[in-house]
């Protein structure tokens, strides 16, 4: 979807918004008599209760419980494999790189069911500088609307990360930004993804 005219060619009878806006879109939207939903989750329990609540606006609430039922299942089967290591892995996500921005609060917690630690806030901006004193032995990039197309190589230039742990051992690794960044199911695939990263003998773990 291009443009909102082309979204209102579709006569659609709800549109759904969810982070991130852009407010010159929504205003655009807002021009126009339709019904306009915006959902703004910061953690997997917001997202779990906006699921729900879209089940009930299309009539599908049993089937929006079994989306977050097996969702739960899953997160729990990977926690389960991840408490078996000794520490947690030190981790930085980022959602765009200029300005350096964090992966949403969701992330943080999806990092902690991997096995990890996120090492700076969830969802703000980031300096090099701050990166650099945080000592991830891992990056993660994951931009947004870029697919997995997020650039390694300028994370490898950055002077302020010469020294650190992720980038002297190679791992910065990219997740593609609909999987991480996508409030809803994809975030299981997602989680998987980033659980097999923070396990060493994996093959991920090397630079794409």
């Amino acid at each position: 979807m291009n443009s909102v005219d082309e979204l209102l060619e579709l006569k659609p009878t709800l549109v759904i918004g969810s982070v991130p806006y852009k407010q010159e879109t929504i205003a655009k939207l807002l021009e126009h008599p339709l019904n306009f939903l915006a959902m703004n989750p910061r953690t997997l329990r917001d997202i779990e209760s906006d699921i729900r609540m879209l089940g009930r606006v299309v009539g599908r609430l049993p089937q929006a419980e079994r989306f977050i039922r097996k969702m739960r299942q899953e997160f729990s089967a990977i926690s389960k494999k991840a408490g078996k290591k000794k520490r947690k892995t030190r981790v930085y996500c980022e959602a765009w790189p200029n300005p350096r921005i964090s992966s949403p609060c969701w992330v943080s917690e999806i990092v902690k069911i991997c096995g990890g630690e996120m090492v700076l806030p969830s969802g703000q901006k980031v300096t090099d500088e701050q990166v650099s004193e945080a000592l991830p032995e891992i990056i993660v990039l994951a931009w947004t609307a870029t697919g997995d197309k997020a650039g390694t190589r300028q994370t490898f230039q950055v002077t302020a990360w010469k020294d650190l742990p992720a980038i002297r051992d190679k791992r910065v690794c990219v997740i593609s930004d609909e999987l991480l960044n996508t409030p809803g199911p994809p975030l299981v695939q997602g989680a998987k993804q980033l659980f097999r990263l923070l396990d060493p003998v994996a093959p991920e773990r090397r630079d794409k």
